[in-house]
């Protein structure tokens, strides 16, 4: 009986472990930039600060202008790995935009969104 409670004590603890992902920033702000030069990028680091490895399951955009590439393999605890962001202003009307990257994982908290802004003059 004893052991039977060891056993499913250890399952337990162990079922416990979960990734969980920390931001350096989770938002970005590309200032003013000139219609010309309309394509801009952003890096948006993370580290995995849970116990067990991280999964980014998607990226999403609010936009099509807006293109989240991550990193695919898991990444282990106390790894880092990167979400880039490039935004392509070109068509779009000038003036200040904001933009949401929903980011979903198998941390604890399933769900994060990061956001890039700026203002693209004529």
């Amino acid at each position: 009986m004893m052991t039977l409670l060891m056993l499913c004590s250890i399952s337990y603890a162990a079922a416990q472990k979960q990734a969980e992902i920390k931001f350096d920033k989770k938002s970005h702000n590309f200032g003013t930039f000139s219609e010309s030069n309309a394509v801009q990028k952003c890096t948006f680091n993370f580290t995995n600060v849970g116990d067990a490895p991280l999964v980014i399951n998607q990226a999403v955009a609010s936009c099509g202008c807006t293109v989240p590439q991550y990193t695919k393999t898991p990444i282990n605890p106390g790894e880092k790995g990167t979400i880039e962001v490039t935004y392509n202003g070109a068509g779009k009307n000038p003036g200040h935009f904001k933009k949401s990257i929903t980011v979903r994982t198998n941390c604890v908290t399933e769900m994060t969104r990061l956001y890039v802004e700026g203002d693209m003059t004529e």
